[in-house]
């Protein structure tokens, strides 16, 4: 009789457990839905995301959750199929995948100017490159554009030189070694071929392309479209947080996520900004002529199709 007893609470009460663990796992899911995914590579670049994951790691709602890879070939694997809500990307490769109808669109600029174009300390002029090794870390990048610009103020074009692909942390030691002769790569490592003594800056990005757009921040459509209130909420706290980034600021955030000597970051942060964030048309025309001239796409998308500022 005890037996019986027992078995019938059980099932009594089995109901109000399962309810108790549905509940549970609800709440679980809503913290999940408050969370946005980033995508992002540990260079300067990327700071104005990295400072707005610390602002909101100390706010209620909204928070960031990082995801750091190594190349960007695995970053944008990860944007293309979704496994992330958005990333901090080189814009050429966020272009080429809105191209070939991946749902994906760019909300804001990542950074103003930021790159440098490094030689040997044998080079003197961009006509010194004509039979050299130039390295870039993908050709669909901003730094394939700088690398064009620079061999026109040379006489020069991609057919003088023998341009090679190569990981950004692998650039300084392959200049220093004589392996290649000069580089174009996101920050900092075009600062540690000058702070190691390999070579020397040729060109900063704003002599060659005043304001050029190289990385931004992209999210998924289905992001955009499922959580409208987060993606606008997100956004603005992006742009705020670039706001936020002067030289010490933005120091301080990249000794704690970079592993960069101070002296190293001294010399890049000089030549970058994050302030006023904010894709115009303008500039994104000026990057689609230069997409187009230099061979990286013949239909990039247009403003409209790919770039969001309306939220």
């Amino acid at each position: 009789m005890k037996k019986i007893y027992k078995l019938a609470v059980l099932l009594l009460t089995l109901p109000l457990v399962l309810g108790f663990a549905a509940c549970g796992k609800s709440d679980t899911n809503e913290e999940t839905e408050e969370t946005v995914k980033i995508a992002y590579l540990p260079i300067t670049h990327s700071l104005a995301v990295l400072e707005e994951a610390e602002e909101l790691s100390t706010t209620e709602g909204l928070k960031v959750e990082l995801v750091k890879y190594g190349s960007w070939p695995e970053l944008l694997d990860a944007l293309n199929t979704g496994r992330v809500d958005g990333a901090s990307v080189l814009i050429e490769l966020a272009m080429k995948s809105r191209e070939e109808g991946i749902g994906i669109k760019a909300v804001a600029l990542g950074h103003h100017d930021g790159n440098v174009v490094i030689v040997s300390n044998e080079i003197e002029t961009a006509s010194d490159l004509k039979d050299k090794t130039f390295a870039i870390p993908h050709r669909q990048s901003s730094h394939n554009i700088l690398l064009n610009e620079t061999l026109a103020k040379g006489g020069l074009t991609v057919d003088d030189i023998n341009v090679t692909e190569l990981a950004p942390t692998e650039m300084p030691s392959a200049l220093a070694s004589g392996q290649i002769d000069g580089y174009c790569v996101a920050e900092p490592f075009g600062a540690m071929g000058v702070s190691i003594g390999a070579g020397k800056v040729l060109y900063r990005s704003d002599e060659l392309w005043e304001d050029s757009v190289c990385c931004g921040l992209v999210l998924t459509d289905s992001f955009i479209n499922d959580r409208p209130e987060d993606a606008k909420a997100f956004v603005d706290s992006y742009k705020n947080a670039g706001n936020n980034l002067d030289h010490e600021r933005a120091k301080e955030i990249a000794k704690k996520y970079l592993n960069q000597t101070d002296e190293v970051l001294d010399i890049s942060l000089q030549w970058i900004s994050y302030s006023n964030l904010e894709i115009t048309e303008e500039e994104y025309s000026l990057l689609v002529e230069k997409v187009k001239a230099y061979g990286l796409s013949e239909t990039p998308p247009s403003y409209e199709d790919f770039v969001k500022i309306d939220f």
